[in-house]
């Protein structure tokens, strides 16, 4: 029985739905247990028949820059979507410039938002690292909550080490170009077994694991991430953010599991009810799927988006369970007989509180 660190998740991730009005300075508030100021929000429209693109944006680059994950454009600078975080929510405005992300007229929205340092962030100079030379960063981290937001300048080395400062290894990592269209790069040590790290995925993509360089064939460590020298990762002078995020027992985890091709699909194991779920296909090409408790109360949890697409919300099954969840799919997308997937999960409460006493089992 998994205990934790953390009793009350919603300190540190939260998911908010709401309805577009285009009104200017709609301050939109959290509802869950504890009060969240964002540093990470991710934001995708649900009913999107314009084909409107889903917003990133964290509070390190400045929430009014603005990357998508169903896309490899450059990061966009804005004046009225997304202006500011306060203590339990975000500040939204009326799409006056004509981005059309945040607040468009009867679009339903979800903002999935994770708790970084508050935007407190250090700057970390050039040094050196188990020999290496390390590259030198903007950092947030928040250790308790296992998440560090990273903005670098790749230098001429052609190999990048950042000092990501978490005190453990990051399992699932998330890298963008910001000034040039190249695609997201996700690292996740579930990725096609033990030489995870050799390969990697796109999240803008469908495409299966790829085995090009990009993390020098070398998983993160306790106090680097190892960056390689291609242009989506490691150009020479460009500018890059990079999501670093580390399993929290009873509040966070990225693992992988093997389909068995039956609608009574195999059960994950968490340690948590999950509040947001996202899987990957890691052998052949398929989408991005993302499940959370929000828009779904009861199972089947049966409404899912993807990262890598601009769609409405979809009808695919899972259910999330006290400890974990299970898939209710045969397709390939979650549950091909044979085929490999990754995962990524965040909770509701844990399956065990920090005191060892386990929580109501829903």
């Amino acid at each position: 029985m998994a205990y934790t660190t953390i009793d009350d998740p919603s300190a540190y991730f939260q998911t908010l739905l709401y309805t577009g009005n285009a009104s200017a300075n709609r301050a939109l508030t959290n509802d869950g247990n504890s009060d969240l100021q964002p540093d990470w929000l991710w934001i995708h429209p649900r009913n999107n028949s314009g084909g409107y693109f889903n917003a990133l944006q964290d509070t390190s680059r400045g929430v009014t820059k603005i990357l998508s994950s169903n896309t490899n454009s450059a990061e966009v600078s804005t004046s009225a979507q997304v202006l500011s975080v306060q203590s339990d929510g975000f500040t939204v405005d009326d799409n006056a410039d004509s981005q059309n992300y945040v607040n468009l007229n009867s679009i339903n929205y979800v903002a999935w938002q994770w708790k970084a340092n508050g935007g407190t962030t250090t700057s970390v100079g050039v040094g050196t690292n188990d020999g290496n030379t390390t590259t030198a960063c903007v950092r947030q981290v928040n250790t308790t909550a296992g998440f560090a937001i990273i903005t670098y300048t790749a230098d001429s080395n052609g190999e990048q080490f950042l000092e990501h400062g978490l005190g453990v290894a990051p399992t699932f990592l998330l890298v963008k170009d910001r000034g040039n269209a190249e695609s997201w790069i996700v690292g996740h040590e579930g990725n096609l077994g033990t030489t995870a790290f050799h390969n990697y995925l796109e999240l803008n993509t469908n495409t299966s694991s790829q085995t090009e360089n990009r993390w020098l064939n070398t998983a993160p460590t306790s106090t680097a991430i190892n960056i390689g020298p291609d242009n989506s990762v490691g150009g020479n002078g460009r500018n890059y953010v990079c999501y670093a995020f580390a399993p929290i027992q009873g509040y966070s985890k990225f693992g992988k599991y093997t389909g068995n091709g039956l609608a009574d699909g195999p059960y994950i194991h968490t340690g948590f009810k999950p509040a947001w779920v996202m899987v990957k296909r890691t052998d052949a090409n398929n989408n991005w799927h993302m499940h959370d408790n929000k828009r779904v109360t009861s199972n089947p949890n049966n409404l899912t988006l993807y990262a890598n697409l601009t769609n409405a919300d979809a009808s695919e099954d899972l259910d999330m369970l006290s400890n974990g969840f299970k898939l209710r799919e045969s397709g390939g997308g979650y549950n091909a007989d044979t085929g490999t997937y990754i995962y990524m999960a965040f909770a509701e409460k844990p399956f065990v509180s920090s005191e060892g006493v386990p929580t109501t089992a829903v």
